[in-house]
């Protein structure tokens, strides 16, 4: 409302600038000057000619006909109103320059001379007030693409997000699935872990971006759980070195690397060939991960279902477009993962 009220304002101030500008100088427009204030009489009504084509062009001709796709209707009219338009103000122009005897020769000759000065100017505002309206609807045609843009982002992001829940509680169970029995104890610490994990998925990660510390405290205590549930037959280096903590990253984002590094470790009866490297650093608001891990020589394929790398591949351009840097390689027996992401 109050954005209106201003650009009210400013519209009523524009026209009354140029009225005392023209007006109140020494000009001489058709032959109309400063005797009589024959020029304030003549621009008084030729600016409220100007003023309502430039206006019937935003307030009706280009919404109601142009932006509707009736281009023959707003042709039409729009030529028919220019010449009604023009033809009353030169008729005004005869009237006033009879009546103050101004002009020298024929009154047909002055009042084609006036339809044609009169027409320049017509045409001038005419064309301003048809390209300030269609200014507008592409101004207005482009947010609504944006928030559009940004709502189906959102709504994607959130599905993507969702397929995470499945993966998350199939790993989760199988890692408490292997405690049994064999330490129980471990296995009541481990499901406790658990929980909180799946608490912070289901409460703490909804919205699109998340404190880094809460998403490093989530991988922390999933690492611990692979790391109980591995025990000895993996050599795990894990660290996390953060500058500020306070930054912020959208959730659940890291985590799909780092589960994928636990599930497709190698398997060899000797312990010290089984590796895996975590590493994460943010400074300067550079997040870098590195996950690195041995692999039996098979070739490693993605599930199905959009679960893994697609989903995540999906979620950083949704979220992080030009702002990030993926790259993943593989070899026969080892498989590397680089991600830089520009935070904030």
């Amino acid at each position: 409302m109050k954005k209106r009220i201003l650009l009210i304002i400013l519209h009523l101030l524009f026209w009354l600038i140029n009225y005392y500008y023209v007006s109140s100088g020494s000009l001489n427009w058709n032959g109309f000057g400063e005797e009589h204030n024959l020029l304030k009489k003549a621009y008084l009504y030729g600016m409220f000619f100007n003023a309502f084509l430039f206006y019937i062009q935003i307030f009706w001709l280009v919404p109601k006909f142009y932006i509707q796709n009736k281009k023959t209707a707003f042709w039409m009219f729009s030529i028919g109103i220019f010449l009604v338009i023009n033809t009353i103000e030169t008729f005004l122009d005869v009237q006033l320059a009879t009546t103050y005897k101004i002009y020298d020769f024929p009154l047909f000759v002055a009042a084609i001379m006036w339809f044609y000065h009169n027409a320049i100017f017509h045409f001038i505002y005419f064309i301003v007030g048809f390209y300030y309206r269609f200014q507008q609807e592409y101004i207005k045609s482009e947010r609504i693409k944006q928030e559009l843009l940004v709502e189906n982002h959102k709504a994607e992001s959130k599905y993507l997000k969702a397929q995470l829940n499945p993966h998350f509680l199939f790993n989760g169970i199988n890692s408490i699935y292997h405690l049994i029995g064999k330490n129980d104890v471990s296995a009541k610490n481990t499901l406790l872990k658990f929980s909180n994990l799946l608490r912070y998925q289901l409460y703490e990660s909804n919205g699109n971006k998340i404190e880094l510390h809460k998403e490093l405290k989530y991988i922390k205590e999933y690492v611990s759980i692979e790391q109980i549930r591995k025990g000895s037959d993996i050599n795990l280096n894990f660290s996390i070195d953060v500058q500020n903590e306070n930054s912020f990253i959208m959730p659940l984002l890291l985590i799909p690397f780092i589960e994928n590094a636990f599930k497709y470790v190698s398997n060899h009866v000797d312990a010290a060939n089984n590796n895996i490297s975590i590493q994460i650093k943010e400074e300067n608001n550079i997040l870098n991960l590195n996950v690195e891990n041995t692999k039996d020589p098979i070739i490693y394929k993605e599930k199905s279902g959009g679960i893994g790398l697609k989903n995540v591949r999906k979620r950083l351009e949704l979220m992080y477009q030009k702002k990030h840097l993926l790259n993943i390689n593989s070899t026969d027996d080892k498989y590397l993962v680089t991600l830089e992401i520009e935070l904030n």
